[in-house]
């Protein structure tokens, strides 16, 4: 799936996106800014997260529970020094869950990621518009 979108559209967006049917685990690629929590905030509340979602930059990994019986983990890895501090952490228990994964700066954890997984690439575009194409 591959749109272009404005802000005032993310939750449209979001709804396609689960329409879809990616994998529970997603990697979210793009530039700082670019719109990953943003985006994230939105597919959690599309998929009935009720509470306030916010950003796990400093936590590593924040826990919502969906409508249904999933349980979705936010994690932001921009912080990692390296991938032992995700092994340390017990990010396989995670991503092995059946549970929701939501990953910002996966690329910080390459050997980890399982075999199944989806991918957002994000781009701000110069009017402030954002281009996302989902594999």
């Amino acid at each position: 799936m591959e749109i272009v979108f404005s802000l005032e559209e993310i939750t449209t967006v979001a709804r396609k996106i689960v329409a879809q049917q990616p994998h529970k685990v997603i990697l979210f690629y793009g530039d700082m800014g670019a719109g990953k929590t943003t985006l994230i905030k939105s597919l959690a509340k599309v998929l009935g997260v009720s509470e306030a979602t916010s950003s796990p930059t400093f936590s590593i990994v924040n826990e919502y529970q969906t409508s249904g019986e999933h349980l979705l983990y936010h994690f932001d890895m921009y912080r990692l020094k390296n991938e032992l501090e995700a092994y340390d952490m017990g990010m396989e228990d995670y991503l092995y869950s059946g549970h929701y994964c939501f990953i910002e700066w996966a690329q910080k954890i390459p050997t980890l990621i399982p075999q199944q997984y989806s991918t957002i690439h994000i781009k701000a575009l110069a009017n402030g518009d954002r281009e996302l194409v989902l594999r």
